[in-house]
């Protein structure tokens, strides 16, 4: 895990001293979680990554799913959501989430749809995993939960889902925190030959395009997950207790179908449902981002991804990049939680 130190701000639209202050607040909560009991893990003195979880979980019915989620925090105070990526779980907040609650938040913590034990309502709903799909998700929780808007964070799958929602419905979110960047795509852009060393940073995308790849992924899930772990975060030594409380919530009996439907959908090999088209039009446009953002990138990061000049100019808010330094790798909320929650104390103060 890397400390506040290491955070190295790249370029930003408002240098008024807004990190001194963010700084001050994430001290400040993070004091108060020492000093403080803390309900949310086992009550042992010395936690191991096996037994340190989340308290007992929570359900809404949203939209075609039951939703299982983690919930910290006071019910009447601002709300932070945290959305993980593929193939992790919310267990990549699991030391964001109290220093967000401590400093005032209601953290709510989500399964995507194929993960843990988020279920669909109905055996007939499509396994449907293409971009707007899982934002729509979103909003439904937002709105069964009664929650008008959000700081809403993320990586991998969890931070395109963040972009989606801060370009569609920017009333609905407070400000966005994204590694990676600007990550909303287009099936169009997805069929683009791309330079050989670019192609073969997303080989699991072609290898899932085939029959072999999803039974591949089907049989050896957890063992294809912990190579995915590897490659993108190759600086990162989690244990194999880490490894497999998230490695459970790939067991949800829709993760394959969901995950081999979201790879093929981006290469235009796998329909998506004609009530998401309007969205997938609007999002082909490649949507500027008008809500105050922090992005973020990991000095480590294996996984593919853009260079922040690349995608800087999709922010037309309130907007600072800060590259996170210490071997930080893909899964950044889990590698370096506390710059992460520095990143979403600071980003409604830009």
């Amino acid at each position: 895990m890397t400390s506040s130190k290491n955070v190295a701000l790249l370029h930003g639209r408002n240098s008024d001293g807004h990190i001194d202050h963010g700084r001050r607040r994430l001290f400040g909560a993070a004091a108060a979680l020492v000093a403080a009991s803390v309900p949310w893990v086992s009550s042992a003195s010395a936690q191991t990554s096996l037994t340190r979880s989340f308290g007992p979980l929570k359900r809404v019915n949203a939209g075609v799913l039951n939703i299982e989620y983690a919930e910290l925090g006071a019910a009447d105070a601002p709300v932070a959501i945290l959305l993980h990526g593929w193939p992790y779980d919310i267990h990549a907040f699991l030391d964001v989430a109290p220093v967000l609650a401590q400093a005032g938040y209601r953290v709510i913590v989500p399964y995507l749809r194929g993960y843990g034990t988020t279920r669909f309502l109905s055996a007939a709903t499509p396994r449907n995993g293409q971009q707007s799909v899982v934002a729509v998700d979103l909003i439904a929780m937002m709105d069964a939960l009664s929650i008008r808007n959000a700081v809403v964070a993320g990586f991998d799958w969890g931070a395109r889902t963040a972009d989606i929602v801060a370009a569609l419905w920017p009333k609905r979110c407070k400000a966005l925190i994204s590694v990676s960047g600007y990550l909303i795509g287009n099936q169009q852009a997805g069929k683009a030959p791309l330079p050989p060393s670019a192609e073969l940073q997303w080989w699991y995308q072609y290898y899932f395009a085939t029959e072999r790849g999803r039974a591949g992924y089907e049989k050896y899930r957890r063992e294809f997950s912990k190579l995915i772990w590897q490659l993108a975060s190759p600086k990162w030594k989690f244990d194999d207790a880490t490894f497999d409380r998230t490695a459970a919530a790939l067991d949800n009996p829709d993760h394959v179908a969901i995950v081999i439907h979201n790879y093929r959908w981006r290469l235009g090999l796998a329909q998506g449902e004609a009530k998401y088209d309007e969205l997938e039009r609007r999002l082909a446009g490649a949507p500027v981002i008008s809500v105050p953002t922090i992005t973020l990138e990991g000095d480590a990061n294996g996984a593919p991804h853009l260079e922040p000049p690349a995608y800087a100019a999709k922010f037309s808010g309130k907007y600072q990049h800060r590259l996170i330094t210490g071997g930080i790798g893909h899964n950044l909320p889990q590698e370096a939680p506390d710059a992460f929650a520095r990143a979403v104390l600071d980003a409604v103060a830009l």
